[in-house]
């Protein structure tokens, strides 16, 4: 059952995804001939607004089709009142990034609905401390909750991670609740190598303490719910925009690349730990969308938008040729993401 709503979440995400194209492409006048979420034979469809809506065999993806464009054969160009390719450059830009946008916007709306859910969040309550560390020497114990640091106060265990490694490894303060007395303790964190998000050496300040595991319930006032939502959509491009940077510079190796099954088994996972998890997830892989359909490569909307922004400043559109040359070589760089990502996704599958 969590696989099927699995599929259903990343249906849903594909459906938004090329909801934005169709809404920004219909209010510039262009005829949109299908609108389908999935690939391959129809299963099931229907008319309206003058389109046809299908839902295909291969949940894994889906398109609008608009009159005028049509990525397996870039030279079918029509020039007719109602077609893509009769719009300015910067209306066709619009309509390519309406997609994208709809899933950053997508994602907007569903961290807002994690902070009004008030998610569970590390408290910052010490677990193991490591032998000789910073943390051991200056007598921090088990148990101990840090409220403050250098005067700042502290309410999550992320709050206080982030405010030692910007110390540069200058002495803190820290004020620590230990069972029913308040407790003022300096040390001085020190550079340690750890791993990153990423899986890589890194080395960064630390004090030498686990997470006890402790929880508490964020809870946000109405104005900081939008900052919140805000704040997790931008980190969630970044990250994946950094992690997809350190893939092609091969910082991270090729063999860390997930595909659709590890999506779907991710969110299958989340399922079982409930709603809050599922949203968190979606959130997550709404951006991912968004942020991989930028990058410019001829069979993605950024490969499209840069054909666009080429017409755009040079008053030109691309030669047939180099158009069906770069959307060829696009579509082979694409499949071969995909095959590489749906290869590791199988060797996890078959390693355990």
């Amino acid at each position: 059952m969590s696989w099927l709503v699995a599929l259903g979440v990343l249906s849903l995400l594909v459906f938004f995804h090329e909801l934005g194209h169709y809404s920004m492409a219909k209010f510039f006048g262009v005829y949109i001939e299908v609108f389908s979420v999935g690939f391959g034979k129809k299963i099931a469809s229907f008319r309206m607004f003058n389109t046809k809506w299908q839902i295909a065999m291969i949940p894994l993806g889906g398109y609008v089709k608009m009159k005028g464009q049509d990525d397996t054969d870039p030279s079918a160009i029509s020039y007719d009142k109602d077609s893509y390719n009769s719009k300015t450059p910067l209306q066709r830009i619009l309509i390519l990034f309406a997609g994208p946008l709809a899933n950053f916007l997508l994602a907007f709306v569903l961290y807002i609905f994690i902070a009004l859910g008030s998610p569970e969040i590390l408290s910052p309550v010490l677990g193991a401390i490591a032998p000789s560390s910073a943390a051991q020497l200056a007598g921090l114990q088990q148990n101990d909750k840090v409220e403050a640091i250098n005067g700042v106060n502290i309410s999550t265990w992320k709050e206080m991670s982030e405010s030692i490694a910007a110390s540069g490894g200058k002495a803190l303060n820290l004020t620590l609740q230990r069972g029913d007395k308040r407790l003022h303790v300096s040390l001085t964190p020190k550079l340690t190598r750890t791993k990153n998000m990423f899986n890589e050496d890194i080395y960064k300040p630390m004090i030498g303490v686990a997470s006890a595991g402790v929880t508490h319930k964020l809870s946000l006032s109405p104005l900081s719910v939008f900052s919140y939502a805000s704040e997790q959509t931008v980190f969630a491009s970044t990250m994946i925009f950094e992690g997809v940077k350190k893939l092609i510079t091969g910082d991270v190796p090729a063999s860390e690349m997930g595909g659709v099954i590890s999506i779907v088994k991710i969110t299958s996972d989340a399922t079982a730990q409930g709603w809050m998890s599922v949203l968190f997830f979606a959130a997550l892989i709404s951006v991912n969308l968004g942020v991989l359909n930028l990058f410019p490569i001829p069979a993605l909307d950024g490969g499209h938008i840069m054909f666009n922004l080429y017409e755009l400043i040079v008053r030109r559109a691309p030669s047939e040729a180099i158009l069906v040359r770069l959307t060829v070589a696009g579509w082979a760089i694409l499949f071969g993401l995909m095959g590489l990502g749906l290869y590791n996704d199988i060797n996890r599958l078959l390693i355990g």
